[in-house]
């Protein structure tokens, strides 16, 4: 508290020097971090706004700027937010540039159409949920769906309808591969896709769908990254059904893809390609390897907390939704692991990974994607699997970025690992430790080194960070290429 009115003494004495009021020099500071950084304050009369655009005519010196930039690196966000709400109109404007996210949720539209069929011996539905006159294009991966007998079970359960197939998508499926599918799609007039598979698959059956009636070429699908893409590109997709084999990713629930080209792994984002349903058997996942298994409460749980260790802004139920994903993976993680036809284990398992990345837990709070995309950057060059690629980089960068993600690395250790004792610092020490610790008990490992990469590789994967302009990630755009650097090295 005793910090925060230092803050304000702070400010005041630079207002009086200047002959502003506090928070315009709270403002100025803002807008000298970052050129493309505009703060939106709340101005409820003329006055107050003129005020705020007063803030731009103000310059300060580097020496005031690391003064308040030192002072705000010993402060907790969350006692900034308890005192500011103490204060007046002026102090609360003044308090509230610093603490990132303001004090309110974000806005947002939250839609998902996609009809989840849960359970045991649920295939034999099929043939209610896709129209019967459909033309089907199973799509598979490298052939265990056909050794399994699944491939045959959902034929069967087609009845009447239709049916062809393509087969051979790869892990982080390939442009090359798919692109093969085109042919198929058109010289059969396929008008339905239904992906039997994990992740892979599900985003290679998104990828088809919107090729499948793109106008343009199909390459152009892979050029928007994280931003949808835009109607004039695509306007229309083949509609999907998904038979989930491999809970990890949440694709059998969302509108997103990643495709490889290259020696890149490239994001495809449309609300055309959410599934129309997704049938969530856990029976079905209990032939997988122990790694696939592993690798998938990896990915669940870095999902999870790429839309939580952020800031604080409030949105308690977003947090506590997140805080029981993380919770359920850490209670039945090693037993999903170790008993692959526990069913219990295995169906918490598998609506976790879903729900994960379902963009419910999403809605109205900061993420940060960093980790997925240094991770992606590590499979493309080293073939590293991608749930093992996160449990390399998360734990690095939770490290690494300790004071910018203090206050909910604090919540995290609290709610999640139930750690109760101890100062704040050895909070945040422990959170980032049992992480670690909780992938290393699934059998994953956690160095860079452990699969065979060492430090003069670390370039490289700048180098690609660079070309695919991942040059500003976090919540907050301050993760910068020598900051990913820093990350790599210290995950070796």
């Amino acid at each position: 508290m005793e910090r925060g009115k230092e803050l304000l003494r702070l400010l005041d004495r630079l207002g009086a020097e200047k002959g502003a009021k506090p928070a315009q020099i709270a403002l100025a500071w803002i807008l000298s971090r970052k050129p493309w950084i505009v703060p939106i304050p709340g101005s409820r009369k003329p006055e107050q706004l003129k005020e705020n655009i007063g803030a731009a005519e103000i310059s300060l010196s580097p020496q005031v700027i690391s003064d308040i930039d030192t002072m705000l690196d010993t402060m907790d966000p969350l006692v900034l937010a308890d005192h500011s709400a103490q204060e007046s109109e002026e102090t609360v404007v003044s308090l509230s540039v610093f603490i990132p996210g303001g004090f309110s949720m974000f806005n947002f539209d939250y839609y998902n159409p996609t009809h989840i069929v849960f359970g045991e011996d649920r295939i034999g539905e099929l043939a209610k949920l896709i129209p019967e006159k459909s033309r089907v294009l199973m799509t598979y991966g490298g052939g265990s769906a056909k050794r399994s007998g699944l491939i045959g079970k959902i034929q069967a359960s087609l009845g009447n309808i239709a049916s062809f197939e393509f087969g051979g998508i790869e892990p982080n499926p390939r442009y090359e591969t798919l692109i093969k599918a085109i042919d198929i799609i058109k010289k059969e007039r396929i008008d339905f896709l239904l992906a039997v598979g994990g992740g892979s698959v599900i985003d290679g059956t998104k990828f088809l769908a919107l090729a499948a009636k793109c106008k343009g070429n199909p390459q152009d699908l892979l050029k928007f990254g994280l931003a949808p893409i835009p109607p004039e590109v695509s306007s229309e997709a083949l509609p999907i059904g998904v038979v989930l084999t491999l809970p990890a990713t949440g694709s059998e629930m969302n509108s997103g893809a990643v495709i490889s080209l290259g020696h890149s792994k490239l994001p495809v984002m449309s609300g055309l390609v959410f599934p129309r349903f997704s049938i969530l058997d856990p029976t079905i996942t209990y032939t997988l390897p122990k790694v696939q298994v592993a690798n998938g409460i990896v990915d669940a749980f870095v999902h999870t907390t790429e839309q939580y260790l952020t800031f604080p802004v409030a949105a308690p139920l977003q947090d506590r939704m997140a805080e029981g994903i993380l919770q359920t993976l850490i209670e039945i993680g090693e037993t999903s692991v170790n008993e692959p036809e526990n069913y219990d284990a295995r169906a918490s398992h598998v609506w976790s990974a879903t729900m994960a990345l379902n963009g419910i837990i999403a809605v109205g709070v900061p993420q940060d994607w960093a980790t997925h995309m240094i991770g992606h950057e590590l499979t493309a060059l080293f073939s590293i699997d991608h749930g093992q690629t996160l449990a390399i980089i998360l734990p690095s960068l939770l490290d690494v970025r300790r004071k910018q993600k203090r206050a909910k690395l604090i919540q995290y250790a609290e709610r999640v690992w139930n750690v109760a004792s101890g100062s704040d610092d050895d909070k945040v020490e422990a959170a980032i430790s049992k992480t670690r610790e909780f992938f290393e008990r699934l059998g994953v490992k956690t160095r860079l080194s452990q699969y065979g990469v060492g430090a003069e590789r670390i370039p490289e994967v700048v180098a690609q960070l660079k070309e695919h302009g991942m040059t500003a990630l976090s919540e907050t755009g301050d993760l910068d290429l020598a900051t990913s650097e820093k990350i790599l090295r210290n995950a070796l």
